[in-house]
């Protein structure tokens, strides 16, 4: 898709998955030239007055899933897969601080699991799932699903948040111990569409 832009326009660097505000960078046709060429994130530094292809030296690169103009061609939103510690140079996955909304709550959570696999804490219910193993793990899932049935059939709105959260803890466990991520998800799920 491609545009000739005159002079610098903004561009709104948003998470393809999760569709969380990474960025607010300033693109010219140069930087536009390079991320048609090489499917990565450029931007023109307005500080530097030169070319800046996000994660060069960081290695928290920006792969561009998707590239849009608005309805007057005058802002440009960049969908893309974050690599690394995230888009922001203070080391914040966003720009715009921890606000991350419900799919970040997803990462957190999937997070916290991945590090009591790395750090065991005693007393933790997520290491003891772990260590039991896929059969208890789903044995949980099984559970949970059950009970979740029933807060179904019952009405019961407060029952039924508490055990969908429920059962989405005991996925993540599952996921985390086949060697899934909630984006693996997430692109599955887009892909559908």
């Amino acid at each position: 898709m491609y545009k000739k832009i005159s002079g610098l326009i903004p561009a709104i660097i948003q998470d393809y998955y999760s569709g969380l505000v990474l960025m607010l960078a300033y693109v010219n046709q140069e930087s536009y030239n390079f991320m048609l060429k090489n499917g990565e994130t450029c931007f023109w530094s307005r500080s530097r007055n030169e070319l800046w292809h996000k994660g060069a030296t960081s290695g928290d690169v920006q792969r561009i899933k998707h590239m849009s103009f608005d309805c007057d061609s005058d802002t440009l939103l960049i969908q893309v897969e974050q690599t690394g510690r995230g888009a922001c140079h203070t080391g914040s996955y966003s720009c715009f601080g921890d606000e991350y909304g419900v799919f970040y709550a997803i990462e957190r959570d999937y997070s916290v699991i991945e590090n009591r696999s790395q750090n065991s804490k005693e007393g933790s219910y997520t290491n003891y799932l772990l260590e039991k193993g896929v059969d208890k793990i789903c044995k949980k899932i099984g559970e949970e699903a059950a009970e979740t049935i029933i807060a179904a059939k019952n009405a019961n709105k407060e029952e039924l948040t508490a055990e969908i959260a429920d059962l989405a803890y005991h996925v993540l466990v599952l996921m985390h111990a086949q060697g899934l991520a909630p984006r693996d998800i997430l692109m599955k799920i887009t892909n559908r569409q």
